[in-house]
């Protein structure tokens, strides 16, 4: 398992290097610095407890944007992290697989639920599709465990590598998200994917209402709007390809990530981190990969900060 150094984003550099929040450039989230521009909302979404018309307005948006399986069914959540702490409960403590490198998150949920980590037999697997740090894709044939979760919160970067046509497949649990491709993280607001005896006990362990107004109506816009999503996604590509420059220019081999984020090969990554963080831009390095340097992007205004901390 693989730990981040600059995992406590802007606290944590805060805390060791000074500077107040609006000083820094964070680019060790993975989070879409240009976000969906949040509408202008009904003060109702506020004020009145959410209706059952608006929930099933946000997941058919939801179905339509992802073309899910007709058997699938899908429950919206206050964000991905509630529906990682709840999925292990889901089942019979067992043996669960987790491939390295992945994200902490799924193991500690796992762990906190009574399960034990071991590659041979699993009772479940999970897989972040795509991997964060690598951006590294499964395939169909990476789903043989008897309970598979498949954390696509970075999928929307490359959607027809997605395994939601799988959703409808017993044992089978796919989780989206609005708060990276989206880059609307404080919004909270994540998805299940799966078969439906699985999604009523999903839903059974939130409880009712457990998505805000403002998440049903802000999510059902972005969901709905396609030509953002198209246009993000070559931004993205763009921008991505413009932070590789500008790394290898600078000595680093590309190693892989997303459009999301970039991962790096560098001869001292703990080095980098701290010579950029003196110009106040934060990056995310890895104790178990002493020679890996990872980087989101910056937002557009940002670029000129970024490029001459590299």
């Amino acid at each position: 398992m693989t730990g981040a150094r600059g995992h406590g984003g802007l606290d944590t550099a805060m805390a060791r290097y000074g500077g107040r929040r609006e000083d820094w450039v964070d680019l060790s989230t993975g989070i879409n610095p240009v976000p969906y521009p949040v509408p202008l909302l009904d003060p109702k979404a506020c004020t009145a407890l959410p209706g059952r018309a608006a929930h099933d307005t946000l997941t058919q948006a939801a179905r339509e944007f992802w073309g899910m399986p007709d058997d699938a069914a899908i429950l919206a959540a206050p964000g991905t992290a509630s529906l990682v702490a709840h999925v292990p409960g889901l089942l019979r403590a067992g043996r669960v697989h987790i491939p390295a490198p992945v994200r902490t998150r799924h193991a500690k949920a796992f762990a906190a639920h009574g399960w034990t980590e071991g590659e041979d037999s699993p009772d479940a697997r999970v897989l972040v599709h795509p991997d964060d740090p690598t951006g590294g894709w499964y395939s169909s044939d990476d789903l043989g465990a008897p309970f598979t979760v498949i954390d696509e919160s970075y999928a929307d970067v490359s959607p027809y590598q997605s395994l939601v046509s799988f959703a409808d497949r017993e044992g089978t649990l796919i989780l989206k998200s609005l708060g990276r491709f989206w880059g609307l993280a404080g919004l909270r607001l994540g998805f299940a994917i799966g078969p439906q005896d699985e999604i009523d006990r999903l839903s059974a362990r939130l409880g009712p209402l457990s998505v805000s107004g403002p998440a049903l109506a802000i999510g059902t816009r972005a969901l709905s709007d396609r030509a953002w999503a198209a246009d993000t996604r070559t931004r993205l590509n763009e921008d991505a390809a413009h932070l590789d420059a500008l790394m290898v220019r600078a000595g680093a081999g590309v190693v892989g990530g997303t459009s999301l984020f970039r991962l790096y090969r560098v001869e001292d990554a703990a080095a980098w981190q701290d010579r950029l963080a003196q110009a106040r831009v934060w990056s995310r390095s890895y104790p178990d990969n002493p020679g890996w340097l990872r980087l989101g992007l910056p937002a557009p205004g940002n670029w000129p900060r970024v490029e001459q901390a590299i």
